[in-house]
């Protein structure tokens, strides 16, 4: 589950981002509300944790921003304020969950979970792409109706690239969302997990559904596209 988090208190940040990752989550994190914003527009996030004080733009600004452009991502607003008011005020803006400082990462992981389970409940949970079902409630895949077994970074790297059939992501792109913008970026583990995925798949179906874009990425086909 790859996660934004926004905020500029380093002791918070270094407790919750090492919470966080012990969970399985991927963290992209950084310390302003104007790079926040630029990141939570480019990118697609399962939830998005936003703090209201900070440098930059505050995080109330940020979420109306967002709603604004029809961004639905889950928000979770962190903050030290408690008052009514600012409870109220995310909110009426679109947030999904209010936590106050301090807090335990036990219970922000659980309310994490909360929201991504209603998130999902609103969308379609399963993606379905050709002969390719994945099911991102029970994290199960199925070719042709035949099941495919993945480990958990398989999986989350077969769901970022079913989650825009057609679109071309690069290595970079790739090893962000799906390793997170701490891995060494001159490492083969994209190549070398597609190739993984692949081989799964091949025996299943004949048709190639994850495409190599020579000196760009990869990206995974659309049902009416040439192989």
């Amino acid at each position: 589950m790859n996660v934004l988090f926004v905020e500029d208190e380093a002791k918070i940040a270094n407790f919750v981002r090492a919470g966080l990752k012990e969970q399985g989550f991927v963290v992209d994190y950084c310390d302003n509300g104007d790079e926040g914003y630029l990141r939570a527009l480019d990118n697609a996030y399962d939830v998005i944790l936003l703090d209201i004080m900070m440098p930059g733009k505050d995080g109330l600004s940020i979420l109306k921003l967002l709603r604004r452009q029809g961004r639905n991502t889950p928000v979770i607003l962190l903050t030290a304020r408690n008052e009514l008011d600012d409870r109220l005020q995310g909110l009426n803006l679109g947030a999904d969950d209010y936590i106050a400082k301090p807090f335990f990462v036990e219970e922000l992981v659980a309310r994490i979970h909360a929201v991504m389970r209603r998130s999902v409940s609103e969308r379609q949970n399963v993606l379905g792409v050709g002969p390719i079902k994945l099911d991102r409630i029970t994290r199960e895949v199925t070719c042709n109706h035949q099941a495919i077994e993945l480990t958990s970074r398989e999986f989350n790297l077969l769901e970022y690239l079913m989650r825009s059939p057609g679109r071309v992501f690069t290595r970079t792109q790739i090893l962000e969302h799906v390793w997170g913008y701490d891995f060494n970026p001159n490492t083969n583990v994209v190549d070398v997990c597609i190739q993984r995925i692949r081989k799964k798949i091949d025996p299943i179906d004949e048709a190639v559904w994850i495409e190599s874009i020579r000196g760009v990425g990869y990206r995974f086909r659309k049902p009416d596209s040439s192989s």
